[in-house]
C-alpha cells in the first residue's frame, strides 16, 4: 500500500489507537494491497473522548459508556450493581479510554485477519 495513504491514516486516526500500537498499524497497513484500502477506511472508530464524557455525566453507573464500546457483560455488570455501587463507576472514569482504544483495535485486526 501507498506510504502516503497509510500516513494519512495514522495521522487522522491515531486518536483512536493506544500509541505504542501506531507502528504496528503502520506495518500491518503497508503489508496489505491497494484493493484492501476500502474496507479498512469504512471503518468506524469509537472515540476514546466521547467514551469519557459518556461516562462522566451519569452513563457510567449505568453501563451505558461499556455498551457504547461493546462490552455488554461488563454493562450488564455495572448496570445491576449501580456501577458497582459507584466503585466500578469510578475506577472506569480512569479505564474506559483505553479501553475503547483496545476495542479499536481489535476491530482494526479483524481488517487486517480478514484482508489475508
Amino acid at each position: 500500500m501507498d506510504t502516503q495513504k497509510v500516513d494519512m491514516f495514522i495521522m487522522t486516526n491515531s486518536k483512536f489507537f493506544e500509541s505504542h500500537q501506531l507502528g504496528y498499524i503502520k506495518e500491518e497497513l503497508l503489508k496489505l494491497d491497494d484493493s484492501k484500502w476500502t474496507m479498512v477506511q469504512m471503518q468506524q472508530f469509537k472515540d476514546p473522548t466521547t467514551s469519557l464524557i459518556v461516562s462522566l455525566v451519569g452513563g457510567g453507573s449505568l453501563g451505558i459508556d461499556r455498551f457504547m464500546i461493546g462490552d455488554t457483560g461488563i454493562g450488564v455488570g455495572k448496570l445491576l450493581t449501580c456501577g458497582g455501587l459507584g466503585i466500578w463507576t469510578i475506577i472506569d472514569f480512569f479505564l474506559i479510554m483505553g479501553a475503547t482504544r483496545e476495542k479499536n483495535m481489535e476491530k482494526l485486526q479483524q481488517v487486517f485477519m480478514n484482508a489475508y
